[in-house]
């Protein structure tokens, strides 16, 4: 097919077909990290900025790969090494940077809708690498790859999201594009940490983590964000891990070849034991490795490596 998306900022934007068509191409591109010399040379002389607001391992370290295996250029920015903490506005120093003729920019920022508005405003693709608790396109693209690898498809399956939905951008990307793409989701977690209104993106809420759990192929365990928090939305952490925590017990209740998965960062023994996260039914390392393919695959399409293909 034709991928003529300039920017990818959401998962309310991808068709289903395009979402297979990043999937598809993210496969083909996993191989080349299984190679002893890991680059191609399909987006050399293009440059890649990650300028990222918020801390960051997986994300940007992924995507740094993903464009150095393209054989791309790559330059880091963190917003306290920029011009940012002197004053200059983002956009501002988005357009400084565009007069240095980068091809994309991967943006991780504080706010829901600042790529957005620099997709608007830029010549430069943007690529939204998570926004406020907004959006995540890439970390839900790279879900769906590694739940598409163990089970052929994601069309039917059932899919509970447990802990902090509220903060979480993972959770609602990932309603969007599970529901998208035939699977239901239900979401279950403290009451103060379930948004109202978040059935409208085609989830279910549960108040019974148990119930949640039961007969699930997937359970995807969500990090307790603090750092978003403005008050105390749970007692203690040891109260929160024997109430919301998975383990092996209550991972009984569960499908016999679920899917254990997380976003990372994990807090291990308070969103999920120890032995359930290194256990035989994760796949938490298997995200991490598609997220290299699924960054590969988004800035090869984004940079028009499909349509350069069909052309030569």
């Amino acid at each position: 097919m034709l991928f003529d998306k300039k920017d990818i900022l959401d998962m309310e934007s991808l068709s289903s077909k395009e979402i297979n068509f990043i999937l598809d191409t993210a496969t083909s591109m996993k191989e080349i990290s299984e190679r002893s010399i890991k680059k191609v040379p399909a987006l050399r002389g293009k440059t890649v900025v990650l300028f990222f607001y918020e801390p960051s391992t997986r994300t940007r370290t992924s995507f740094d790969i993903a464009a150095k295996r393209l054989s791309a250029d790559s330059i880091s920015i963190s917003a306290n090494t920029s011009s940012l903490v002197k004053g200059e506005t983002l956009l501002d120093t988005a357009r400084n940077l565009e007069a240095m003729k980068p091809d994309v920019i991967i943006l991780r920022h504080v706010f829901a809708g600042a790529p957005h508005m620099l997709a608007r405003s830029l010549k430069a693709s943007i690529i939204n690498a998570g926004d406020g608790m907004h959006s995540h396109p890439s970390q839900s693209l790279l879900d769906m790859m590694s739940i598409r690898e163990k089970k052929g498809s994601l069309k039917g399956l059932k899919i509970a999201i447990i802990g902090d939905i509220s903060h979480s951008r993972v959770a609602r990307s990932n309603c969007i594009g599970f529901t998208k793409m035939g699977a239901s989701v239900i979401l279950a977690g403290p009451l103060t940490m379930i948004p109202k209104g978040i059935e409208t993106l085609g989830a279910k809420v549960e108040k019974n983590i148990d119930k949640a759990i039961k007969n699930a192929d997937v359970v995807m365990m969500l990090r307790i964000q603090k750092e978003r928090q403005k008050g105390f939305l749970f007692s203690t952490e040891r109260e929160y891990a024997r109430a919301f925590g998975l383990n092996e017990e209550r991972l009984k209740s569960a499908r016999e070849d679920v899917l254990i998965m997380h976003p990372g960062p994990v807090n291990r023994g308070i969103e999920i034991a120890p032995e359930v996260l290194d256990g035989k039914y994760s796949i938490i390392l298997d995200q991490v490795t598609n997220g290299v393919a699924v960054r590969m695959a988004l800035l090869y399409l984004v940079l028009g490596g499909a349509r350069n293909a069909d052309s030569n």
